[in-house]
């Protein structure tokens, strides 16, 4: 087994109000449907529990569970970080956060998240294994991302 890295950072501005994007955000069934990869997501109190399945890594079919335990600052800022249950160990993993916050054409949106796998891979597939994460988690977020809008009923821009 090896461990593989890849972080993403983004920002738009969604012309709606900052109260109905967070309501997506917060709600783990619509972020699941919206996002690709992605079979469920289940609230555990604090935590989020997700399944993700049909994910290629270098020929090889990935599906993982995660524990993310999630840290909400109302309407401002979600927090979720990597948190597996008291001594099982989770193959794969995020940290990162989304930030809200008001814009002249509606609301600030911005995000950053470190995903990390556990691969049965060599590690001197570094380089390949990252180019492929980087591929699946802009495809994640152009589609979350035209979920979003089209749920919000808000045009995307250019």
């Amino acid at each position: 087994m090896s461990t593989f890295n890849a972080s993403t950072t983004a920002e738009a501005v969604v012309r709606t109000d900052r109260e109905r994007v967070w309501e997506v955000l917060v709600d783990p069934d619509l972020v699941a449907r919206f996002t690709p990869f992605v079979r469920s997501i289940e609230e555990q109190g604090e935590h989020w529990i997700w399944s993700m399945s049909g994910i290629q890594v270098a020929g090889r079919g990935f599906s993982a569970t995660f524990t993310e335990r999630m840290e909400l600052e109302h309407l401002k800022r979600i927090e979720f970080s990597h948190d597996p249950p008291q001594g099982e160990k989770e193959r794969a993993g995020v940290h990162g956060w989304y930030a809200l916050s008001e814009h002249p054409e509606g609301v600030r949106l911005e995000t950053s998240l470190e995903i990390c796998v556990d691969l049965p891979l060599p590690r001197m597939s570094g380089p390949a294994v990252r180019a492929t994460m980087k591929g699946v988690m802009a495809q994640m977020g152009d589609r979350f991302s035209k979920n979003l809008l089209d749920h919000l009923g808000v045009a995307q821009e250019g």
